[in-house]
């Protein structure tokens, strides 16, 4: 009877879980320069997720921001300019190669060429280590031993 009840329950609060569909896009030429534009941004809650695929609030502001750039007329380098001008070269994908993002495009080589030196150096001084003999003085005097007389 119990579970008659839950399941009875269940059925009759699944539709408040609902949400009310969005509505789908007004110009779709604006929805997909939005997009576009978008897939080029770093969503800046995320970090790892692009603009256009993030669902937090401040990407939801974000796009909005750029729908209305582009309804105003501007071109995508123009909405790209804008919103590195208020957020810096972080918020692109793929930032220019200046000086201020020299670290960023060239740091993780430099970090492997610095880690692959002192692996070498470490792997090196392990074999020379490896080589020397280490002979307590009695292994020594019977070496010496052995190395006059032959026999």
């Amino acid at each position: 009877m119990m579970r008659w009840l839950w399941i009875l329950v269940l059925c009759v609060s699944w539709p408040v879980q609902a949400e009310e569909a969005k509505p789908l896009a007004e110009d779709p030429v604006v929805e997909q320069r939005l997009i576009k534009i978008a897939e080029e941004m770093r969503c800046l809650v995320c970090q790892n997720e692009s603009l256009a695929g993030s669902r937090a609030d401040l990407a939801e502001d974000l796009r909005r921001e750029i729908r209305a750039q582009i309804r105003q007329g501007k071109s995508d380098q123009e909405v790209m300019a804008f919103m590195v001008s208020r957020y810096g070269d972080f918020v692109r994908y793929r930032p220019p190669v200046k000086p201020t993002t020299w670290l960023l495009w060239f740091g993780p080589f430099l970090l492997l060429a610095l880690g692959v030196g002192v692996l070498w150096r470490v792997l090196r001084q392990r074999n020379r280590a490896a080589l020397e003999p280490t002979l307590s003085p009695e292994q020594k005097k019977q070496a010496e031993a052995l190395l006059r007389d032959p026999s």
